[in-house]
């Protein structure tokens, strides 16, 4: 009785490598078209169109001129003008960072008693009196926010600045003053940018006593 005869069908090699590449060629378009350009495409367009202010930087105008972003701090060297956190960065958005120094390192102590005395002298108030966040720097250096208690100790300075009551200065910071994150997130806080913008759109001291 002869064995069955087994047959073993072999593709040609051209077919084997068509075989091949057409799923490859297949699933790098989808991802190049699918998730390179549709995905990046939708999350765009839903960004611009939920929340235009947020997706093109938080930028403020004043006086149809862009003066800075709500979520960047900027110096301010003039003493009419409330003042953000120290910056390690240099308030550089390119090179936002920390100090990345340890509670333990002789620099950062020193840095922080040398800040304190000269945030001390500038609004005068005692060395002991100086809020935290006015002598340390935030973790990415670029915090536009103080607390408000770093608000209230500036107050005196800005209002004697610009020759104004500390009382009407003060009514303006507790009108900027932003409550915690969903009412339980962090704590009240001001935008310095936007506080600083607020104090220009006051009357001066001398249209105020007409």
């Amino acid at each position: 009785m002869q064995s069955p005869v087994s047959y073993k069908i072999v593709a040609s090699p051209d077919i084997a490598r068509a075989g091949l590449w057409r799923p490859s060629i297949g699933l790098a378009l989808v991802s190049l078209l699918g998730f390179g350009l549709l995905y990046s495409l939708a999350g765009t367009g839903l960004g611009r169109g939920l929340f235009p202010a947020q997706a093109t930087g938080s930028i403020v105008s004043a006086e149809g001129h862009a003066v800075g972003s709500a979520l960047v701090a900027q110096p301010f060297a003039d003493a009419r003008y409330f003042q953000p956190r120290p910056s390690a960065a240099n308030y550089d958005p390119m090179a936002a960072a920390g100090s990345n120094q340890s509670r333990g390192n002789p620099d950062l102590r020193r840095r922080i008693d040398q800040a304190r005395v000269a945030v001390a002298a500038r609004d005068g108030i005692a060395p002991a009196d100086v809020p935290a966040d006015l002598i340390t720097q935030s973790g990415g250096g670029l915090d536009p926010h103080v607390s408000a208690r770093g608000a209230e100790v500036q107050i005196a300075r800005v209002a004697g600045a610009r020759g104004l009551p500390p009382s009407t200065v003060a009514a303006l910071v507790r009108r900027n003053t932003e409550s915690p994150q969903l009412g339980v997130f962090g704590e009240p806080r001001v935008n310095v940018l936007r506080l600083n913008l607020a104090l220009d759109a006051l009357p001066s001291a001398a249209q105020q006593a007409q």
